[in-house]
């Protein structure tokens, strides 16, 4: 199988799943958000998002494809483009950190180091922009999905969260601690070091992902 990773752009935009491509709960803020669903469109939102982060910052995820199909992603962006970021009991995100938002990998794809090869790829690419570390926000024990269960995680009208205990077992470690929305950190010199030790728990991060919301409820 040829195996190979592109920058999130507008010519890349398209591979995106179309669940993601017209999630843009991270992207907006909770109105403006409502009003892009409600008008039928988020999925231009998105893209007018994707291109604003690139005229200003540059590429804010990567892709990885199998013999030229589009198999996973994973997106990350500077706090100040992420609107929702600010709604989360956890924040702000740390000034020298870059956010990690939300990835996925197809079903049929996980067991093969894709998780690896794409997370660091991303770290390798961040790292070249003089960034030292990614943060999320994690779902803790009391929200849907944060027990350790996959079963209800991200059900509808709950954040688009990925679970703490899944970033806690890769190496992120919680820098502000909150029994539902905990936000954790990652140096990037440890995501450059990961083995095939990791892979387990990097496909289950990127599998916890449900079809996502368009807008959500507010965390609290």
């Amino acid at each position: 199988m040829g195996r190979r990773m592109a920058p999130l752009t507008l010519d890349t935009v398209a591979d995106l799943p179309k669940p993601s491509r017209q999630c843009v709960f991270w992207e907006l803020d909770q109105t403006a958000a409502t009003r892009a669903a409600e008008a039928g469109y988020p999925d231009f939102e998105k893209e007018a998002w994707i291109s604003t982060v690139l005229l200003q910052w540059g590429a804010c995820g990567r892709l990885v494809y199998v013999d030229d199909q589009p198999v996973g992603f994973v997106m990350y962006a500077p706090p100040v483009y992420v609107p929702q970021q600010s709604r989360f009991p956890t924040s702000p995100v740390s000034g020298d950190a870059v956010l990690l938002t939300t990835g996925w990998i197809e079903p049929a794809y996980r067991g093969e180091g894709l998780a690896r090869m794409l997370l660091q790829g991303a770290a390798k690419d961040l790292t070249q922009r003089g960034v030292k570390a990614v943060e999320a926000f994690g779902g803790g024990p009391a929200a849907v999905g944060g027990d350790g269960s996959t079963e209800n995680a991200h059900d509808h009208g709950e954040p688009c969260v990925l679970p703490a205990h899944l970033l806690e077992s890769v190496g992120f470690t919680v820098v502000r601690p909150h029994h539902r929305f905990p936000r954790l950190r990652l140096e990037l010199k440890t995501a450059l070091s990961w083995r095939e030790d990791v892979e387990a728990a990097l496909e289950k991060i990127l599998s916890t992902v449900r079809v996502p919301t368009l807008t959500g409820v507010a965390p609290a």
